[in-house]
């Protein structure tokens, strides 16, 4: 801008220059013209044509010197000396293109006056012009200082030419050069200075629109710049600040005029001011754009000497007087502040600020591209969340994972990564670990999470169960490693909870069989391949048939026969617990109908119901559905529940209730095995109790077993309950039994399970001993 602003002044200048030497000369010799001597008068046109050269010259020194915005009067009295020097060189060079009969001498008197005619009216005329403001419209005091002007020029010349003294000689001197007479040189001059003064006119015409066109895009685009909220910074090559708007003074803290002629590393942090300069250096060396033309993320530093993150896009120039930079530079503060919570929304669980899974995998995924690394997986799993999430409820819940978060912690090194993969399951990374490091780990992080917890003012304990992978023994991907250390984490649940385990390749083999059972569980209850036993259960007094214990088998066409303490829990955890439950019962239901019509005396058949199936709101009705179906009388069915449905006393009880409107019996299996509260017990609508056959077993040979038998036998009858013994294999547990007044006993002692079929044959022999 200044620059632009400085070759409009030298533009103005020379054509002020040009017209007015133009003009002084014009004067002069249209003067000579009309000027008439006794003798015939030519004119030297190689003269004529440079005595316009002092005038131009002297007119532009005067205007370059009085334009300055600091002239003074001082100024102005070498601009008219220069003014004045021009006309008189010009009238006495042009007096020399004089040819004729006669030679000219002056007058010194008069030569003098003529000079001082020229300054005084040149000195007056510059004052009147300087004294000026730069007003648009035409004002009568350049009307005077133009008249001054003139008046030093004609004033000049008319005293000058007084001061001539032409003295005829006897014999001329031959003419010299290109030689043109009064008349031609008169046309010549006025055609010439018409077109001149035309050219000139219609240029600073041109100009003057060209300068007020450059004035307004000027006004229009300081304007803009000074709108904008964004900082917009203009630099020279020597990195010195030459524009510095509204808004970098806002952004930066700086006042313009602490800005100006600054240089631009006050904005910059100091240690990154080598790095800028060197990027500078490098691009006037080679104009090579690793950053121009780009939007790029840097570090501001404001005139406090606080730091921000900015986003600056950088352009550059070139002009004649150097390379200019120009940068917008926009405060990203709070666009950064919402990516670190969205990024904190994508990698960081909410509840505990831990890594997520998502954040984790990509933690181990960079682990495993790095060459020769071995690590530790470490599968977290809380062995009783759920019943400390029920007993305080969620929020509290919430608290007492955070707590745990704040344990784990304390206990792993700064490499590695701990993440929450969701509810009550947490997984470490450990870089650098072998077995025994992690063993050792292991030990550590079981050890402090049994210490207890505080909830409500109340002590909490928890436990944890650990799967242990390793790299790369126990995989070579992500998904194996992790995948192992869940299996490893499940089998420490199955060995009793409240430790850890090592992958090993056995636990890959059963939990594949495991998965293969889970698909061809469906399968199998559609096609037939499930199956229901019976077992026989008597009267111990009488040893007369009461009942029978119905048992699902299933043999599956190419692995053979199925434990079912192998695929129940399977059932369970797959959901397919319903259809084989419902399955159990509408076929021993059916089966109990049949031997009745058959003639065989009534008795009633047990079915076991799990807790999933006796968690359904709808299990009245599909055992009526099944007593419907079957045409079984409800007081010939007794259904068997576990003591895990008292974990909900409410819900069973209701149940329960609706159950025994029905007219079925309903026993407690396994009793003494679980988590029930005896105070239940006078609350349940229950008819039997049967005693875990893990008790009876142990009846002979373990004293205590044997007393808890016996307490359990007197308790059931104080409370008016009848009581079946579980597994009695022997003469003596039989005995032993009856001798404690147990009701009902069934086991391999009696008979084992056993098909339909076979429970037929075994019925038609017991009837006829009958």
């Amino acid at each position: 801008m200044k620059y632009a602003e400085h070759v409009s002044r030298l533009r103005w200048i020379s054509a002020g220059a040009v017209s007015l030497g133009l003009g002084i000369w014009a004067m002069h010799f249209i003067g000579m013209l009309a000027f008439h001597v006794d003798t015939a008068v030519t004119y030297h046109l190689g003269i004529v044509i440079a005595s316009i050269i002092p005038a131009i010259v002297s007119c532009g020194f005067a205007f370059y010197i009085i334009s300055q915005q600091t002239a003074g009067f001082r100024d102005l009295v070498v601009g008219a000396i220069f003014i004045s020097i021009g006309i008189i060189s010009m009238h006495y060079v042009g007096m020399e293109a004089m040819q004729m009969g006669a030679t000219i001498s002056y007058d010194p008197l008069m030569w003098a006056l003529s000079a001082l005619v020229a300054f005084v009216a040149s000195l007056v005329g510059l004052y009147l012009l300087f004294s000026l403001p730069d007003v648009s419209r035409f004002h009568w005091r350049k009307i005077v200082s133009a008249v001054l002007i003139g008046f030093a020029v004609s004033g000049m010349h008319y005293i000058g030419m007084s001061a001539a003294v032409f003295t005829p000689v006897a014999s001329p001197e031959p003419l010299t050069g290109f030689s043109m007479d009064s008349n031609l040189l008169a046309y010549w001059i006025s055609g010439s200075l018409m077109t001149l003064f035309l050219l000139l006119l219609l240029s600073v015409k041109n100009e003057k629109q060209l300068e007020l066109q450059s004035k307004e895009s000027e006004t229009k685009f300081q304007s803009v710049i000074e709108s904008a909220t964004d900082a917009i910074i203009v630099a020279d090559a020597e990195r010195n600040i030459v524009q510095w708007n509204h808004g970098a003074e806002k952004l930066f803290g700086y006042r313009a005029s602490e800005a100006i002629d600054a240089s631009i590393t006050i904005i910059i942090p100091e240690r990154f001011r080598d790095a800028h300069e060197a990027g500078m250096k490098r691009y006037n060396a080679t104009r090579e754009a690793n950053v121009i033309g780009r939007t790029v993320e840097l570090v501001g530093l404001r005139k406090d000497g606080s730091e921000f993150p900015i986003e600056m896009s950088l352009g550059t120039w070139d002009t004649e007087k150097g390379l200019f930079f120009s940068s917008i530079i926009r405060d990203i503060s709070e666009r950064k502040q919402v990516e670190s919570r969205i990024n904190d929304l994508v990698y960081l669980d909410t509840l505990t600020g831990l890594p997520n899974r998502r954040l984790f995998n990509d933690r181990l995924d960079a682990l495993l591209s790095q060459d020769d690394v071995t690590f530790s997986l470490f599968y977290i799993d809380l062995d009783n969340f759920k019943v400390i999430n029920d007993r305080f409820g969620h929020s509290l819940g919430d608290v007492f994972l955070r707590q745990v978060t704040d344990r784990l912690l304390s206990t792993i090194g700064k490499t590695d990564t701990l993440a929450r993969l969701g509810g009550d399951e947490f997984i470490i990374l450990a870089p650098s670990t072998g077995s025994n490091f992690a063993a050792h780990r292991a030990q550590h992080i079981t050890n402090a999470l049994n210490q207890p917890f505080t909830l409500e003012g109340e002590e909490v304990f928890t436990s944890m169960s650990v799967g242990i992978s390793l790299y790369p023994s126990d995989g070579q991907t992500a998904d194996d490693l992790l995948k192992n250390a869940d299996i490893a984490m499940y089998r420490a649940k199955e060995d009793g909870k409240n430790g850890f385990q090592f992958f090993t390749k056995e636990m890959n083999e059963l939990v594949a069989r495991k998965s293969r059972l889970a698909m061809a569980l469906r399968k199998g209850i559609s096609r037939g391949e499930f199956s229901v036993y019976y077992q026989p259960q008597v009267n111990l007094a009488t040893e007369e048939l009461i009942g029978v214990e119905a048992l699902v088998r299933w043999t599956h066409p190419e692995i053979g026969v199925i434990s079912p303490g192998e695929f129940i829990p399977i059932a369970e955890e797959t959901g397919s617990i319903h259809r084989l439950g419902e399955f159990v019962l509408n076929e021993a239901c059916r089966q109990n109908k049949a031997w009745q019509d058959a003639g065989v005396d009534p008795f009633r058949v047990a079915v076991n119901i799990s807790a999933l199936q006796f968690a359904q709101k709808d299990l009245p009705l599909v055992v009526e559905r099944a007593l419907e179906s079957s045409g079984l009388e409800p007081e010939y069915l007794e259904l068997e529940l576990t003591e895990t449905v008292i974990q909900s006393a409410k819900s069973a009880i209701e149940t329960m209730q609706a159950l025994v409107e029905l007219g079925v019996h309903l026993s407690i299996d396994d009793f003494g095995t679980g988590y029930s509260s005896l105070s239940y017990l006078k609350l349940f609508p229950i008819d039997t109790l049967k005693i875990d056959q893990h008790f009876t077993k142990n009846i002979e040979t373990d004293a205590k077993d044997a007393a808890l038998v016996k307490t359990i036998i007197r308790m059931a009858h104080e409370l008016g309950l009848n009581v079946i013994a579980e597994g009695v294999e022997t003469k003596a547990q039989a005995e032993f039994l009856k001798a404690e007044d147990c009701n009902q006993a069934q086991g391999y002692y009696y008979n084992k399970p056993m098909p339909a079929e076979e429970l037929d044959s075994f019925l038609y022999r017991y009837k006829k001993s009958v």
